[in-house]
């Protein structure tokens, strides 16, 4: 998967969360849109990170170039990056709502 398709794909999702009415509404189904999101996501992790692990092995075969690697890399940790950027956004908007009065 390409860094641009994954950078897309985060970017969407994470548009969806800033507007979760929306995405309820286009999603159809509100009942696991989180939990599919969420998987999705660490599927496209996981994706990359067996890309760049082809990659490393293709270039220690001499099949590859260290561009190739480092591309594969850098693609994998941003998808990571930025999934872990929205757990963190998640766990705040929680402890925010766990602060609340009742």
């Amino acid at each position: 998967m390409s860094n641009a398709s994954i950078a897309a794909s985060a970017y969407a999702n994470t548009a969806k969360l800033s507007n979760p009415l929306e995405a309820a509404s286009e999603s159809g189904d509100k009942s696991g849109a989180f939990g599919n999101m969420v998987q999705s996501a660490i599927s496209e992790i996981n994706e990359g990170g067996q890309v760049a692990d082809v990659q490393s092995l293709n270039l220690l075969q001499g099949k590859a170039n260290v561009v190739d690697v480092v591309t594969a890399v850098a693609e994998t940790e941003l998808a990571l990056e930025t999934v872990v950027s929205v757990r963190d956004r998640v766990i705040s908007a929680y402890e925010e709502i766990m602060r609340m009065p009742i």
